[in-house]
């Protein structure tokens, strides 16, 4: 027979507790990069077109459109709204965002990052692991968050 405590599957990440504050930290960071997104798409669209790697015409999609998917995404993640769906796109943009940001600091750019704020500048030689170590952390949580089989505390759809 075996008790919680010597099941394989049972501890303190398997806490329903966890999953939730897992969910809100991401789901709250996602909502707040968002805002001067929203606030601001011509900023970000002069952001996006700094990553050097898309095509002009598509920048100005991209600007409006990826905001409003971060602010859903991260509202569905505090609500418990499809957390699992949820992470799975936060963490497809968390991937993209983290390829993006190498491509350039591996070319030696300086360029805006326009990850939370409209001036966080990226410099590769002064800041090698910061961005990419936030964004692996990050990443690890939407994943967390998307392969978690327990049970979830406060949520309002599951999926």
């Amino acid at each position: 027979m075996v008790t919680l405590s010597q099941h394989p599957d049972s501890g303190w990440w398997t806490s329903g507790w966890v999953d939730l504050g897992l969910r809100w930290l991401l789901g709250g960071l996602f909502v707040l990069a968002s805002m001067h997104k929203i606030e601001d798409p011509a900023v970000f669209a002069k952001i996006i077109y700094g990553y050097d790697l898309f095509p002009a015409a598509a920048i100005n999609l991209i600007a409006i459109i990826l905001p409003f998917i971060e602010l859903t995404a991260g509202l569905a993640l505090l609500a418990g709204f499809y957390p699992r769906a949820a992470a799975v796109i936060l963490s497809t943009l968390l991937l993209g965002f983290t390829v993006a940001i190498a491509i350039n600091a591996l070319r030696g750019h300086v360029f805006d990052c326009g990850c939370f704020t409209a001036a966080e500048k990226v410099v590769w030689q002064n800041e090698p692991a910061w961005m990419l170590g936030r964004n692996a952390l990050l990443l690890f949580m939407g994943w967390s968050i998307a392969f978690y089989r327990g049970r979830r505390v406060a949520q309002v759809r599951s999926g």
